[in-house]
């Protein structure tokens, strides 16, 4: 099989990144923009040893999956990779993810027995609290603003995102008439210069206050007050607009504008310093009762709606009463340990983030919960610390666990074993990783008591798992 070939191939399955996966003469062929189901006429595109990329020429017969994208860039963006899938088939798909990987990986056997239905959004648009748009400059010399290309840094230009809030197609439009107004520079990775780099925009889905920050290249924004006034006029045109069309509306509220400061050449968004040039330097919004401040730097889940039902599910799995000990490592700004403090005698957080630490601590005097106690280090060296020495808090009836996509550290893993709690809640973002600890966990006195799917970020090949697992008494 070589480069430029061209083959009538029936899409089989989909691959980690969304791609279509079909096979020729036994060869397996990954192809963007497929579902399970297609027909198509596909151009090879890159040619390796056991496998090839190919490239979509014609859709000779559509899978019965198959749905217009609502977004018209949805095949470029590098972003919603699965908008041409139904809703149904991708929650379906994300489902069979988790208990693959329980299976294959977690050697989990009658995956079907543990599983509860995955849960799905009621709406899949519009779900996003937190957007990070790139600003360039085109070859014209025309400021873009939009989402990079799948795999690249080119941006695609979005005037109106369908998984973001709606507000924010007001908020690129005025802060493009800004920079036009006053020719501002817009950043250029390979040379370092230019000034402004990204707009990010928060929103509180239950308070309905707004955050724009800039990101720039400086130190200062030029013309600030004008900036704060063509923003405010941006938000008063959507609440004059939506105001007209919803009868559901809710007036959206500027609360902040930030500038952050990132003067160094790299690919990280957020610098370390922000500075507020209007209003407050975070807005408010709620997890179910729970209330959070949130800087531009803060961790927030950005589905608000969907992390409710996944923090409510983790609770549920924790099953406190009142009198347990309970300890969150990886915890963030505290949102997984605010709400089981509601219900726990006592939690104790860990995080390796400082500034996360920082506020969590405020959160958790912002919901006046004395009972929390939050610690800034590396999970398993905080935690196997205290065990160790048997200081308080060395011993837990529940430990929740929200690890990054590498999963936990083994090393905390093992002192999980030693200190025997009842119930593990582990909340995963990778299956794989999840699994994986779960066969280890397995091994070593626990057991696989349930387990069910999130879909926290619809049209993406990502899925949040939560499962339990109790203590096995020989």
């Amino acid at each position: 099989m070589n480069k430029d070939d061209i083959f009538e191939i029936e899409i089989e399955d989909l691959g980690n990144d969304g791609e279509g996966i079909g096979h020729v003469d036994g060869m397996t062929i990954f192809v963007k923009d497929l579902c399970p189901g297609d027909v198509a006429k596909v151009k090879i595109i890159k040619a390796k040893k056991n496998y090839c990329y190919g490239r979509a020429m014609e859709i000779i017969k559509p899978s019965k999956q198959r749905v217009e994208a609502k977004c018209p860039v949805a095949r470029q963006c590098g972003g919603c990779v699965l908008q041409h899938l139904s809703y149904e088939e991708q929650l379906r798909r994300k489902d069979k993810k988790v208990r693959d990987c329980l299976s294959r990986i977690g050697g989990i056997k009658d995956i079907d027995s543990y599983m509860e239905p995955p849960v799905g959004m009621e709406d899949p648009y519009h779900y996003r609290n937190k957007m990070q748009f790139p600003v360039r400059r085109n070859k014209e010399g025309k400021c873009v603003v939009g989402f990079y290309a799948g795999r690249t840094h080119s941006i695609i230009p979005v005037d109106s995102c369908v998984i973001g809030h709606s507000v924010n197609d007001n908020i690129i439009k005025a802060v493009k008439a800004f920079v036009d107004k006053f020719n501002i520079s817009c950043y250029d990775e390979l040379t370092g210069k230019g000034f402004l780099r990204h707009i990010l925009t928060r929103v509180g889905f239950t308070t309905n206050e707004l955050m724009v920050c800039l990101i720039v290249n400086g130190e200062s924004l030029p013309h600030k007050e004008v900036f704060t006034e063509m923003i405010s006029d941006a938000v008063a045109e959507y609440n004059k607009a939506a105001d007209k069309k919803d009868d559901n509306f809710k007036e959206i509220i500027l609360k902040s504008i930030v500038i952050n400061i990132n003067k160094e050449k790299t690919n990280r968004i957020l610098g370390f310093t922000s500075k507020t040039i209007y209003g407050d330097g975070f807005i408010t919004d709620y997890i179910g009762d729970v209330k959070f401040m949130i800087s531009p730097e803060s961790f927030f889940q950005v589905n608000p709606v969907q992390t409710v039902k996944l923090y409510s599910k983790a609770l549920e799995y924790a099953a406190l009463t009142g009198n347990e000990t309970v300890w969150d490592m990886y915890c963030g700004i505290g949102t997984i340990s605010l709400f089981l403090s509601d219900k726990a005698k006592k939690v104790y957080g860990v995080e390796i983030v400082p500034q996360a630490i920082i506020d969590a601590k405020k959160n958790a005097k912002l919901n006046n919960r004395d009972n929390i106690e939050f610690y800034t280090g590396k999970a398993e060296d905080v935690v196997t610390e205290i065990y160790e020495k048997k200081v308080e808090g060395s011993t837990a009836d529940v430990v929740c666990v929200d690890p990054p996509r590498k999963g936990c550290d083994e090393k905390l893993l093992n002192t999980i074993i030693s200190m025997a709690p009842k119930r593990v809640v582990y909340v995963s973002c990778d299956p794989a990783t999840l699994a994986r600890d779960v066969k280890f966990l397995s091994e070593h006195g626990y057991e696989l008591k349930k387990a069910v799917a999130f879909d926290q970020f619809s049209h993406s090949m990502h899925v949040e798992t939560v499962v339990l697992l109790t203590k096995v008494h020989n």
